[in-house]
């Protein structure tokens, strides 16, 4: 039995200690002479001072003058609890006592490195990642020696539930400027007061930057030009593919290409397509090529009813730009410098061909002509006064022009009505021509009285109805004095110069001719009469 016992700790409540070392526990009991031991989460060690089986723990002092101290040699993660220092025989136990063991953080590593590979302005996150430390480390970047503020920070607890890993992200968006640069991630915790640290070298990949020239830039339709396509990457160029409007160019495999000209090459872009192992880059460009006026879209014939509106469109494509000038046939008068030449209420003077002409300064000209055709009543045209020789075969036209065609046409004169067939000496025949329809009123022979008379040509279409009026003026015919003359005249050189058959032809004309135009039989005998003895 114990009396007056002065019972002691000399023990703290917290302790650390780093991994590896050794750490005393101490445990002072004065005027105690029963057994000590010490627990370790509840767990007794064992009343011996050695401690058997626990190779690394054993206790320290003189247990005299009551010194019980716990030795931990060699600290490991397992050591790290709640220890108590236990007077059995007096039932008395110390404050508990937390022993925290510190473990360094492995070397810091930096995903990628020691080189890391980043693309050309794609954003990044440099990761840094120190494992198995208690307390997690504390991790700082540094971009050539300065310190990065803009790290976002991340820590969790490992499988042993007691050491850390921590994780440090740093954005940036490389620039090629940037490559090169060397970024170091240096992490600690009181284990490792001194820190350790991780270096990487940025290297800032990009996609080929392209630059695509022509030479000449301006050239004339049918020139040659030559495509020069310069390009930088990192890492190095794989390769050139070239197209035109899309479409590749098989045969071009290089940085340059040299091609004959035409129109297209204004319109359909050139494209050079570069590629490394990052990307590709595609540029294009245009060639200033100066051609002639191209004809983009017809201009589409019209036909329209009096009284409507009318409109024709024609486009023209040219280089330089080109001018645009519409006309009508027959006039100068520019009516329209748009595509579109637009005619408001048109009247059947509005019919006929219309121009679109189109002029590029200095290269060139051309033109497309387009036919308005305009519905109305028909349009009559026909000579007021027409000839024919009394007693000979006459005819009287008019022409019906208008659109649509004529339905009838009919002559009318005197107390007779004729559009087709024939009546007595008179007859009617229509003709279609480029022009319109033709009719003609045929008179088979002529009398006096027809060249008194008034002709009306009427047409009837939908529209409504045309007329004309001519007349019928007699021609004058070879005099008969003149042709005695002739007669005359000739009849001795038939009979000096001329064979008998030649002789006999020419006065075979003379006579019908008299028989045809005059019918006076007082001519027939003057001839045979002064000039009979020349033929017989």
């Amino acid at each position: 039995v114990m009396t007056n016992l002065f019972f002691s700790f000399s023990i703290c409540f917290f302790y650390s200690v780093v991994a590896g070392q050794s750490v005393t526990l101490p445990c002072v009991i004065v005027g105690y002479r029963g057994m000590v031991q010490w627990t370790k989460d509840g767990l007794a060690l064992g009343g011996e001072r050695d401690l058997p089986g626990w190779a690394r723990y054993s206790l320290l002092g003189d247990p005299a003058s009551g010194e019980h101290s716990l030795v931990i040699e060699s600290a490991e993660l397992g050591d790290d609890a709640v220890y108590e220092c236990q007077a059995t025989q007096a039932g008395l136990r110390s404050h508990r006592a937390k022993l925290t063991v510190l473990v360094p953080p492995s070397d810091p590593i930096v995903e990628g490195g020691p080189v890391v590979r980043l693309k050309a302005h794609t954003p990044h996150n440099l990761t840094c990642r120190a494992s198995g430390a208690k307390p997690a480390a504390e991790i700082t970047w540094y971009r050539d020696g300065e310190v990065m503020h803009s790290a976002i920070y991340s820590k969790s607890l490992m499988e042993d539930g007691k050491r850390e890993t921590a994780v440090s992200l740093l954005p940036m968006v490389p620039e090629d400027r940037d490559s090169g640069r060397t970024y170091t991630c240096r992490v600690l915790n009181p284990a490792a007061p001194a820190g350790r640290q991780t270096s990487v070298t940025i290297n800032v990949q990009h996609p080929p930057s392209v630059t695509l020239s022509v030479q000449p830039q301006t050239v004339m339709e049918g020139a040659k030009v030559l495509f020069i396509c310069s390009a930088s990457a990192n890492p190095e160029i794989t390769g050139y593919r070239w197209s035109k409007g899309g479409i590749p160019i098989s045969e071009a495999n290089g940085d340059s290409l040299e091609v004959t000209v035409d129109h297209s090459y204004f319109t359909d872009p050139v494209s050079c397509e570069v590629s490394n192992s990052v990307g590709s880059t595609n540029v294009s460009t245009l060639v200033d090529v100066q051609f002639g006026p191209r004809l983009l879209s017809e201009p589409k014939p019209l036909t329209v009813d009096t009284g409507m509106d009318a409109a024709f469109t024609c486009a023209w494509t040219g280089n330089p730009p080109l001018t645009l000038a519409w006309t009508k046939q027959g006039s100068s008068v520019v009516l329209s410098n748009g595509n579109t030449l637009q005619l408001k209420a048109v009247t059947q003077e509005d019919a006929g061909t219309y121009t679109c002409k189109a002029i590029v300064p200095r290269i060139g000209v051309a033109e497309r002509d387009v036919t308005l055709t305009v519905n109305g009543p028909p349009i009559i045209t026909a000579d007021a006064t027409q000839q024919a020789v009394k007693h000979s075969k006459g005819k009287l036209e008019c022409l019906v022009g208008s659109s649509p065609p004529p339905d009838k046409i009919m002559w009318t004169f005197g107390d007779m009505n004729l559009s087709s067939g024939s009546s007595g000496r008179f007859s009617v025949q229509t003709v279609n021509s480029d022009r319109g329809v033709v009719s003609s009123l045929i008179l088979s022979e002529t009398l006096a009285q027809d060249f008194q008379m008034r002709y009306n040509c009427t047409a009837w279409n939908r529209f409504g109805t045309g007329t004309v009026l001519v007349t019928l003026k007699e021609q004058g015919g070879i005099s008969s004095t003149a042709i005695v003359s002739s007669a005359k005249l000739i009849a001795p050189f038939l009979h000096i110069q001329t064979t008998c058959a030649l002789a006999t032809i020419i006065y075979t004309y003379l006579i019908s001719t008299l028989i045809v135009q005059f019918r006076d039989v007082r001519v027939l005998r003057l001839l045979f009469s002064d000039q009979y003895s020349t033929f017989s």
